[in-house]
Order: structure tokens, then C-alpha cells, then sequence
């Protein structure tokens, strides 16, 4: 079983869901330290100016892991994320179904950032149909050394293998993970090239961009650049 593992992130972008497609376990990482100003609680939208942050406030303190990190009710964020995505998608061929997926996600009352960024990866993965199933790291007891801690998810679902992000490289001890007897393959990931609402194409957009403009055929497109 090739098990992959990555913290949650809002509204990710695909090279996130090409790893979770890749894997036949995804476990969402949400036991460690929630980091500010990375994607755990914001990611980009395609605009005709370019790209455009969309951000969940929150409320946290130093060092808190990212499943106890709450989300700041003082400013309406789903009414701005919710226009900002009417606004510069609002020619695109698949925006009224999709953007109604979204709106019934947001109507629930949200208290934590985990729970919501769960909610939406699930949903994103049922309109591309990836079946890869999830899991919480923190309903595991686990080291805290980082190599560690991905070695005992690993034996604790009874993984085969681990299929390891290319950031890996800059804080995995992969010594370990062959002492351990767990093969690391590394996820190569290619950007497809698809036709969004503006040119010229930019990558690294959340994944709902491909799913407004292309719907049924996004998972297609996500898998055309596999070798």
C-alpha cells in the first residue's frame, strides 16, 4: 500500500490532489505546528490581473498544531471568497455547479481551520472522482522528530511504501526510511496545461480553477502529463 501524507490545505492546488491520486492512502497531517502565510489557510484564484489570494482568518498561537487552530469569525470571509470567485469566474463553462458545492460547504458553521479544510478536500475529490481514502495523523500516537513521525504513520496504516512530495528532500532523512524498510518514491509531478477564463496560462492556481473550467474532464487533465 503506497501511502502519502501531506498537512491539510485550503482550497489546494493540483499538484496536492496528483499526490492523494497517486497514493492509496492520503493521511492529512494535522498534528504538526500550523505555519502562517503558507497554504494551510489560503491559496490563489486565477484573475484577469493575474492571481488573487483567497484566505481563511484565523486565530492561533506559536507553536499550535494546525488541528486545534480556530477560524476568526470577526470578518465575513466567506461572503468575499464567494464573490471574489463569482466575479472572475463568471464566464466559466462550469461555474454554477461547482460554485454551488462550494456555497453548501460554507453555509456550515465552521470553527476550526482542520475541519473545514477537510470538508473541502473531500468535496474536491468527489467532483474530480479521486477515490483515495483520508485519514488523520492526530488520531495516531506518533514521534515527534519529523522522518520519525512520517515512519510511524507509515507503520501504523501498514504502508509498503511512501510516496514523498519533491519539498521532501529538504527535511526527510531517507536513511531512515531505508532502515526502516519502507521504499520512498518521489511524486514527479508535471503541471497540465489547460484553458482557463484568461490568458496566458498561469500554473499553480487552486485546484477548483481547473474544476470550474473544465468540470467532468478535470481529472483527465490532471493525469495527461503522467508518463
Amino acid at each position: 500500500m503506497k501511502v502519502a501524507i501531506h498537512q491539510p490545505q485550503f482550497l489546494p492546488w493540483l499538484g496536492y490532489l496528483d499526490k492523494i491520486d497517486r497514493a492509496d492512502l492520503f493521511i492529512l497531517l494535522d498534528s504538526v505546528q500550523f505555519k502562517k502565510n503558507e497554504w494551510q489557510n489560503r491559496n490563489r484564484i486565477r484573475t484577469a490581473q493575474g492571481s488573487q489570494w483567497v484566505t481563511v482568518p484565523v486565530l492561533h498561537d506559536f507553536g499550535q498544531p494546525i488541528k486545534d487552530v480556530r477560524i476568526n469569525q470577526t470578518t465575513d470571509w466567506r461572503v468575499k471568497h464567494l464573490k471574489a470567485l463569482e466575479m472572475h469566474y463568471a464566464q466559466a463553462a462550469h461555474r454554477e455547479p461547482v460554485l454551488a458545492g462550494l456555497r453548501a460547504i460554507y453555509k456550515q458553521p465552521w470553527d476550526r481551520l482542520a475541519d473545514l479544510n477537510v470538508a473541502v478536500l473531500r468535496w474536491l475529490l468527489g467532483e474530480f472522482g479521486i477515490k483515495t481514502p483520508l485519514r488523520l495523523s492526530s488520531d495516531m500516537q506518533l514521534p515527534e522528530e519529523p522522518t520519525e513521525r512520517l515512519i510511524g504513520i507509515c507503520r501504523t496504516v501498514g504502508a509498503t511504501s511512501y510516496l514523498a512530495g519533491a519539498g521532501a528532500r529538504d527535511y526527510m532523512d531517507f536513511k531512515k526510511f531505508e532502515a526502516a524498510g519502507i521504499p520512498v518514491e518521489m511524486q514527479d509531478f508535471r503541471h497540465p496545461v489547460y484553458r482557463q477564463c484568461y490568458k496566458p496560462f498561469l500554473p499553480g492556481m487552486a485546484a477548483i480553477d481547473l474544476l470550474l473550467t473544465c468540470g467532468g474532464q478535470s481529472l483527465h487533465s490532471l493525469r495527461s502529463t503522467r508518463s
